[in-house]
């Protein structure tokens, strides 16, 4: 079985957790390369987010339905698991999120969600992939982990795998 982490994670002044040099997300999307052995796609905004939250959530509301991303993902027909990592950004994924996955084939795939928070869980994240990864057999059991946790996170993660 071969497994893919497509993710978007901000580093920069998070809440909760003040400024960081490595996003929430990032952290908990290497525990699940290292322990489930699969490859990364990291999402990257073509316009990158203020350093600050306020404006940056802010500018995420404004991006929500266009959102361009630096690189896009075409092709992933090798890989049996698709692990969709982001932040909640007002309820749901990221908007980058929605960009990199809109035309990819899920079809077969098992979609497994996580998502980082302070207090939203995984908001309607897991809802939303179902309805963008067309064909997938999505997980309704995703992994919500509080961003202010995510580098002791290592064990939650194993388990939820």
């Amino acid at each position: 079985m071969r497994a893919l982490v497509i993710y978007f994670s901000r580093a920069d002044e998070n809440y909760a957790v003040g400024y960081i040099d490595k996003g929430n997300t990032e952290i908990v999307a290497e525990f699940v390369q290292e322990l489930a052995g699969a490859d990364m796609f990291k999402v990257e905004p073509a316009v990158p987010y203020a350093a600050d939250y306020q404006t940056c959530i802010e500018e995420a509301k404004q991006r929500i339905g266009n959102a361009p991303i630096k690189k896009k993902l075409t092709d992933i027909s090798a890989y049996d698991t698709v692990f969709i990592m982001s932040p909640i950004y007002w309820g749901t994924y990221a908007p980058e999120v929605e960009t990199a996955l809109t035309g990819l084939d899920f079809t077969g795939k098992t979609v497994r969600v996580i998502s980082t928070h302070e207090g939203s869980g995984l908001g309607s994240m897991v809802s939303d992939v179902k309805k963008i990864c067309k064909g997938a057999n999505v997980d309704s059991k995703g992994l919500a982990v509080k961003g202010s946790s995510a580098k002791s996170a290592k064990a939650t993660v194993e388990k939820w795998l």
